[in-house]
């Protein structure tokens, strides 16, 4: 391996560490505040059950359909 090869992607790791670490913790604290606006949107939900097993059976469905092939219409 050439040495100013190395030398730059070196660099750009570096460079871009930074970024990366700010970016992925944007990410992780957007989706902690997500989860808990969730979490208590369910105990809010008269019937919590009834909101967990529409949701399974969205799941569900979705795998149904993926597993026989079925693909949206494209534009």
């Amino acid at each position: 391996m050439n040495l100013s090869l190395a030398t730059s992607h070196l660099e750009r790791v570096v460079i871009l560490a930074p970024a990366i670490v700010i970016g992925a913790g944007l990410v992780l604290g957007v989706l902690i505040l997500l989860g808990r606006a969730f979490a208590d949107s369910i105990r809010e939900f008269g019937h919590p059950r009834l909101l967990i097993a529409g949701g399974v059976a969205l799941v569900g469905i979705v795998v149904v359909l993926t597993w026989l092939g079925v693909s949206l219409p494209k534009e």
